[in-house]
């Protein structure tokens, strides 16, 4: 039994200890993504106009010497043109950034987009834009819904009245809360098997105080994450597994020695089964949210 625990142990620290690759701006950043409806058949371009003239590496052509993103001889410079010659009645920015969403009929910008925003389509088949009013990220991830069967279309005109509506996806993010939970549990089981707690009054014991803190804990995080983002998410997850461990410590060291004998009598023994089990499932986490961040 020691030399599993020692096991574990070290490879918990490896876990910790090898570095990841780092980049200079590391960790998560805010987004919009933008789904489209009633464009199917159309060619279609979405970008996002900026209060500001710059954000993040994006920004206005003219704002810094030589920063146009295209030339001539760069494919998507035409549409890019377009985008650069369009005027804005409100002073709003092109800030070089688009996507063809003919395919996809969605739109993403994951890295640093603009905190208020116009959507803007240009169709190159008529030469025409539609363009949308004032919006403003809700939340770190920010989805919109847009449905365009009722635009109309003209040669080389200006389509105004785009409605966003806010289209987060609160079932998905419900399904990752409960996998996280499944994803914990299952972790923490595994460790407690290997700490001898295989009996059924263990294993009861084990699994109602992680469905408790688990369900706290991922409806927490899962604020965090919706308000704030990846980096406030870590930082928290970090913070809040030690409350965890400290409650899930007490109630382990209580209950699971009652009429129990040996090692699995001792108080200290079930608080090292506390603290591993949770370094386990944080630990195999972090490393799970690199891969799939979107359930994670």
């Amino acid at each position: 039994m020691k030399k599993k625990i020692l096991i574990m142990l070290l490879v918990i620290t490896i876990f910790i200890l090898v570095p990841s690759i780092a980049y200079g701006d590391i960790g998560p950043k805010p987004s919009v993504i933008i789904s489209f409806e009633g464009l199917e058949g159309k060619t279609y371009h979405v970008t996002l106009l900026s209060e500001t003239s710059s954000t993040g590496p994006y920004s206005a052509v003219g704002k810094f010497k030589g920063d146009e993103r295209y030339s001539e001889a760069q494919e998507g410079y035409e549409i890019w043109k377009k985008f650069v010659d369009y005027r804005d009645k409100d002073g709003y920015y092109f800030l070089q950034f688009f996507k063809d969403c003919t395919e996809t009929s969605e739109f993403r910008w994951t890295y640093y987009p603009p905190q208020k925003f116009k959507i803007l389509i240009y169709f190159p088949e008529t030469d025409s834009f539609a363009v949308s009013g004032i919006y403003e990220r809700y939340a770190f991830a920010s989805y919109y819904k847009v449905d365009a069967s009722n635009i109309e279309l003209e040669t080389s005109s200006t389509f105004e009245g785009i409605v966003a509506v806010k289209n987060y996806n609160f079932s998905k993010e419900i399904l990752s809360l409960i996998l996280r939970i499944i994803a914990t549990i299952a972790i923490e089981v595994l460790v407690a098997l290997l700490f001898a707690y295989s009996a059924k009054k263990h294993l009861r014991i084990i699994f109602i105080t992680n469905v408790a803190t688990q369900t706290i804990l991922n409806i927490i995080l899962n604020t965090v994450n919706y308000y704030y983002g990846g980096l406030a998410f870590l930082l928290s997850y970090f913070l809040a597994e030690i409350i965890v461990f400290i409650i899930e410590a007490g109630v382990y060291a209580n209950l699971l020695t009652k009429d129990s004998n040996g090692r699995l009598g001792r108080r200290a023994y079930a608080v090292l089964y506390a603290f591993l089990a949770n370094a386990a499932s944080f630990v195999i986490g972090i490393q799970i949210a690199k891969y799939i961040p979107g359930i994670f």
